[in-house]
């Protein structure tokens, strides 16, 4: 490239940068911008995950550079186009492609751009008034005798003035199982002492175990998002791959999806799926009717229960205790025997409830409409004096209080009403199931449950947050189980979901993040290999602090590796056993520029 076609790409970089930038102060734009028809430019955000977390410590804006992937349907003439508005996206391919690197050729020459158009040293660019970019980091295909993955810049400074360039280079091998061809970690002090000439280092460990996964159920996988893993870290580094001492700090990150069929509460999880059906049925029109929780129909079931009800009115069924409700027995009493202790059946559900745990079985609108038909029809002829809970709104519990004075109104059991009605009961029912759990477990107080129990938004918005509760419970009984989580443990694992879910919607890939002392869960990885263990080699302060980093990991470090590198990915093994683990090996090193 001559100096002329190189200042005038300098200054197109800088200029495409410099718009990005200013944009993304405004609000980070959605998609990416090209540059020179073949590389795709993204601007992330502080608040958004950063795809080089593991080698570098940033926390602000910064750019991603990758291969820009032409749509097979586009028109050819678009890439000649110069307009500054033009978006990557007009390039994109499918959905399902991942980032695609470029060679690292290329790299270095965006690289060298970047640094000409951050030099305050360079007039000949013209560029008026110098603005300090954000840092800037390059997806690189691995084609050199090095395998880089990664090459990066970042700007350095005194106030607003641009002193130097800090420069990065991730490599990656692997996998490989051998541990012969592991790094020796006095060999990587050395080699970090020389490069920059510091005569002190400092090193921190850190590691990630993996506590739960999704596991195999006899020759089946079920397919989870459900993780729960912890992440350690410690100072003063001895030896690669050491166990971290107890004394380390430790985070414990849980994400986890419901309708787990091993999970103790799975069918609360199927009650909860049946009040999203009519909940969906209401808001549609169009109701799926699940499989029935029961294997008796509906209508059999209420009228067996009615029947009942009567026969206690009319003196047939002498207990000795009048008052004594009749304690359901639903499918969440048949929980697993190790968390029956946690979350059991209430034993004081009323009539409405109870109803409720009948009627989870309708399987049709038709069947259904008897079912109220039944109901109404008892109550108005007086044959049943039901209770029900104080507080309740639903449709059902107004005509129950009405039926006390011997009148009830006239309701029509036609269109959305009738799917409302047990709604209605459905959601009364399993809100007071969480706040049983959560209340009885003193996890939290009625106070601070009160949004999501709430009746003064819509009934969408109230199944809504049904579902955020009954999340919270997978949650806290999956660290009952798995991990043998006492009180002062569960405790504020749950303050911090209820924060979180008190200010955004369901999420169930969110992972949830608890401090813990590492003993807490050391026996579940004491004998295990890690997913990812990394040491960071550091000398310096502040701006002049340059960090070597040396990690493995059984997944690839980079995401682009995978579309990639194909090549990489095998299943061999060593001597024969497939039971040694495969590992990533993966170096960052940096190095700082000064400018005169």
């Amino acid at each position: 490239m001559d100096a002329e076609r190189r200042r005038r790409a300098a200054a197109e970089l800088y200029g495409r940068l410099l718009r990005i930038y200013e944009e993304g102060r405004e609000s980070i734009p959605e998609h990416p911008y090209l540059f020179e028809t073949d590389v795709e430019i993204c601007l992330i955000g502080g608040s958004c995950k950063s795809p080089v977390e593991r080698f570098w410590n940033g926390n602000n804006m910064m750019y991603i550079l990758q291969k820009a992937q032409h749509n097979e349907e586009s028109d050819p003439m678009e890439e000649s186009k110069t307009d500054d508005a033009i978006y990557a996206s007009e390039l994109l391919p499918k959905e399902s492609s991942g980032p695609v690197a470029l060679s690292v050729r290329r790299a270095k020459q965006l690289i060298s751009l970047y640094t000409m158009v951050q030099n305050p040293n360079m007039p000949h660019l013209k560029i008026s008034e110098l603005v300090v970019l954000p840092p800037l980091w390059i997806r690189c295909d691995g084609s050199d005798p090095e395998h880089t993955c990664w090459l990066g810049a970042e700007p350095l400074k005194a106030g607003n003035k641009i002193t130097g360039i800090n420069f990065y280079m991730v490599t990656c091998d692997g996998p490989a199982a051998d541990k012969t061809c592991f790094a020796n970690m006095e060999e990587l002090k050395v080699a970090h002492k020389m490069k920059h000439h510091s005569s002190i280092v400092m090193t921190k460990g850190f590691a990630q175990y993996e506590l739960v996964r999704a596991a195999a159920i006899e020759d089946t996988i079920i397919e989870s998002e459900s993780n729960i893993y912890v992440d350690i870290t410690w100072n003063t580094v001895d030896k690669i791959l050491e166990t971290p001492p107890l004394i380390s700090a430790a985070v414990l990150n849980i994400t986890l999806e419901s309708g787990d069929p091993r999970s103790p509460v799975y069918q609360l999880y199927r009650e909860l799926q049946f009040l999203l059906a009519l909940a969906e049925g209401l808001k549609t029109g169009v109701t799926e009717w699940p499989e029935p929780l029961e294997s008796e129909s509906a209508v059999e079931l209420v009228q067996e229960f009615l029947t009942d009800l009567k026969k206690k009115l009319d003196g047939y069924c002498i207990s000795g205790h009048s008052n004594e409700t009749e304690k359901i027995k639903c499918d969440t009493a048949a929980v697993d025997s190790s968390i029956k202790s946690i979350f059991s059946e209430r034993g004081d559900l009323d009539f409405a409830e109870q109803l409720w745990c009948k009627m989870r079985s309708v399987s049709s609108y038709q069947e259904l409409i008897v079912c109220f038909t039944l109901i109404i029809k008892s109550l108005e002829h007086g044959e049943i004096q039901p209770w029900i809970h104080q507080g309740s709104s639903s449709l059902l519990s107004k005509l129950i209080q009405q039926s006390y004075h011997g009148k009830i109104e006239v309701v029509s059991l036609s269109g959305i009403t009738p799917i409302q009605m047990l709604l209605e009961i459905g959601l009364d029912k399993m809100k007071k199931d969480y706040v049983s759990f959560f209340i009885g477990q003193e996890l939290a107080t009625l106070t601070y449950l009160d949004y999501f129990i709430s009746t003064s938004v819509d009934l969408q918005e109230q199944v809504h947050r049904v579902q955020k509760l009954h999340h919270m419970l997978e949650i806290m009984v999956s660290c009952t189980v798995l991990l043998q989580f006492k009180h002062e443990n569960l405790f504020p694992l749950t303050q911090i979901c209820m924060k979180y879910y008190k200010e955004n919607p369901l999420n169930e890939k969110h992972v949830f993040q608890l401090p813990i002392r590492p003993a807490l869960v050391k026996k579940f990885y004491q004998n295990d290999n890690p997913e990812i263990w990394k040491v960071d080699i550091s000398s310096g302060h502040g701006q002049k602090e340059v960090k070597t980093t040396w990690q493995v990991s059984t997944n690839p470090p980079v995401e682009h590796m995978t579309s990639n590198t194909t090549g990489l990915f095998s299943d061999s093994t060593v001597n024969g056993s497939s039971e040694e683990r495969m590992y990533f090996i993966t170096m960052a090193k940096c190095s700082q520029v000064h400018f005169t």
